[in-house]
């Protein structure tokens, strides 16, 4: 049984969590759509167990994905992941904050209230933005 290209497809398929800068066509940063650049993201971890903690969900998928796959066979994570690609592609438009309902209901999250569900109100979020020059921006024609 070919178990390599499994582990392959599950690092992958799951997404690490972080935002990039995204450059202009002059290789400058453009602030406008990404906001100002961030040192503390470039900085390394001070303590071992941050980097832990930061991949704590990563390394949670894993060990479900990896579980389900010794209890069902190949199909059920890979359909899992399926089901996951296809959730996280459901979005608003790119000027509003996007819930991810859908994936939170696949992952089991959607009824336990978490730190980021009291303190990470979409209305007081940092992203602003004029909403024609983004959707033209997400659609190409700019």
């Amino acid at each position: 049984m070919n178990t390599r290209g499994l582990r392959s497809q599950l690092r992958d398929s799951v997404p690490v969590t972080g935002m990039g800068q995204q450059v202009g066509a002059y290789g400058v940063q453009d602030t406008l759509r990404s906001g100002f650049s961030s040192v503390k993201n470039e900085l390394l971890p001070s303590h071992a167990l941050e980097l832990s903690e930061k991949n704590f969900q990563l390394n949670q998928d894993k060990m479900n994905f990896s579980t389900l796959r010794n209890i069902q066979g190949l199909h059920a994570p890979l359909k899992l992941q399926m089901e996951y690609r296809a959730a996280r592609q459901i979005q608003r438009l790119p000027f509003l904050q996007s819930s991810h309902l859908a994936l939170d209901t696949l992952k089991g999250n959607d009824e336990s209230i978490s730190f980021e569900d009291i303190l990470n109100d979409p209305a007081q979020s940092e992203m602003v933005g004029e909403p024609h020059i983004m959707v033209e921006y997400k659609l190409g024609l700019m």
